[in-house]
């Protein structure tokens, strides 16, 4: 027994020197970053709460800059915020493969376009790239608008000032907003419906849980544990509740001849008319649809189908609630920006009888000005994380394969070398007289390159859709100050704490 303990730490030994001190190493240590104690690394100093995880990794990236690597044990991280270092990752379809930590979203999602890579990722975003097409993001305003009047009203009924808790009130409403312009179907009314609604949000709180706790990180570990038959159980909901809607859709059009699924980029204002047909209301098409269309090309299967489903609903719900939250908080502490906005929207409610259209959101030129300057200053994905499969030259350092590459849009959307006054929120940053000799990869909200947010637009519609509805209704006025909100580490930017505002009904006055 001795002789074996013996000859694990005489191999140990070997395989560390061999990691530290051989090829790889050497080009690791000429990046600069924090020293880490012997074997563990930098691992202690990352033991700590999400929020101090968030501090250490500003204060790296300001005092190494613009690089700077860690290390735990056996595995090299290397963090990149110039512009040019990030065009050279984001351009090039050599480095397009999402780190392992991603694999946290697999047991809901599958090897959807989030979690894809190689000749799955490239053929998938080749087929759903239609279903974002200027036309079919059209059919869908009109949902939003509806569900933007929604979220009105649930304050007006109140009858008074309205203090939320913006976190929870923003998701319940994008949540509706992508359900049913993904799946067709209304969260707001079922017994089903409200179930699949509290497991959303179940999965996500146990997602986010494990995602950046790599030293937990074992299926089968985690399948025993209390959070592991919760999510098996959340899953389970989840999936029955998707497969259910595709197999009802599926049949539906089986019974119409699929005559609703030809050329529906141009079915600007096609609507389904057999009513109550198999459960399904009276509705515009939903993006279901367009996969059940792209399908019978492309030989997608129902659990492909699911696949992209699901990844919608996680990647325009959750996403775009945290932007609208930000943007909110934004425009709730400068007054003179909110108001310059809601006159931009009351001119444009006025010229088209008191009610938005896709048409009147595209004149909202400010308004987007404000959404671009609020997500750079509070990007949605504050870092993209990149596995190195070869050997990579930046500009003043070569990263070698097998490294862990994380992207810091958050960093790069701060650095004074390329924003003035970084911290100063200023939409007019984006007045197109501005940003004209501006780096490209100096900006990257929804990510650039090959592998960029293929709803981007789609997000910013949902956003700028439900912001003009609140400015035009309500005064917004801050109660969670920005300068006093902590952010933690996490896949998605996130508040450490519940944010509040106070919605002030303009009829009062």
């Amino acid at each position: 027994m001795f002789i074996t303990v013996l000859l694990c730490m005489f191999i140990f030994l070997i395989y560390y020197y061999y990691v530290h001190y051989g090829r790889t190493g050497r080009l690791i240590n000429l990046i600069p970053g924090p020293l880490g104690a012997p074997i563990a690394g930098n691992a202690f100093q990352l033991y700590t709460s999400t929020k101090e995880q968030w501090k250490l990794k500003c204060n790296l990236s300001d005092k190494y800059y613009p690089i700077f690597k860690i290390w735990i044990f056996f595995t090299y991280g290397v963090s990149i915020r110039h512009p040019d270092d990030l065009k050279t990752i984001l351009n090039s379809s050599k480095y397009t493969e999402k780190c392992h930590l991603y694999n946290f979203f697999r047991p809901w999602l599958g090897t959807g376009l989030f979690t894809s890579k190689g000749a799955k990722w490239y053929a998938r975003r080749k087929i759903l790239t239609p279903a974002f097409h200027y036309n079919i993001m059209n059919q869908f305003a009109d949902i939003l608008i509806k569900e933007g009047n929604s979220m009105t009203k649930s304050l007006k009924d109140v009858g008074e000032i309205v203090v939320k808790d913006l976190i929870p009130f923003v998701s319940e409403h994008t949540l509706n907003a992508v359900c049913e312009t993904t799946m067709g179907i209304s969260l707001q009314k079922e017994d089903e419906s409200q179930q699949y609604r509290n497991a959303v949000h179940d999965i996500i709180e146990l997602i986010f849980y494990r995602g950046f706790k790599p030293w937990f990180y074992n299926d089968f570990l985690f399948s025993l544990s209390p959070q592991g038959r919760k999510q098996k159980k959340i899953l389970k909901i989840l999936h029955g509740f998707t497969e259910k809607v595709i197999a009802k859709r599926k049949l539906y059009h089986e019974r119409t001849n699929h005559r609703y699924l030809k050329n529906l980029e141009n079915t600007k204002d096609m609507e389904i008319d057999d009513v109550e047909v198999f459960e399904i209301k009276k509705k515009q098409l939903a993006m279901l649809d367009l996969l059940i269309a792209l399908s019978r090309d492309n030989f997608l299967t129902d659990l492909d189908i699911r696949e992209e489903i699901d990844t919608f609903m996680v990647g325009g719900h959750d996403t775009t609630a945290m932007g609208i939250t930000f943007a909110l908080l934004l425009l709730a502490e400068h007054k003179d920006v909110q108001e310059r906005v809601r006159v931009e929207v009351d001119s444009v409610m006025q010229e088209n009888r008191g009610r938005l259209t896709m048409r009147s959101l595209q004149t909202l030129s400010y308004l987007e000005r404000c959404l671009k300057e609020s997500l750079r200053l509070y990007p949605v994905a504050p870092f993209i994380l990149r596995n190195v499969q070869e050997d990579v030259k930046l500009d003043s350092y070569v990263v070698p394969a097998g490294t862990i590459l994380q992207l810091d849009i958050f960093g790069v959307h701060r650095d004074p070398n390329f924003w003035p006054n970084p911290e100063i929120f200023d939409p007019d940053r984006f007045l197109p007289e501005n940003m004209k000799n501006h780096h490209p990869y100096s900006y990257l909200p929804f990510s650039a390159g090959p592998r960029n947010c293929i709803g981007q637009r789609f997000g910013m519609l949902i956003m700028k859709v439900l912001i003009a509805s609140l400015v035009h209704n309500f005064y917004l006025e801050p109660i969670d100050c920005l300068k006093d909100i902590q952010l933690k580490f996490d896949m998605m930017i996130q508040p450490s704490q519940p944010v509040h505002i106070k919605f002030i009904p303009i009829s009062s006055e």
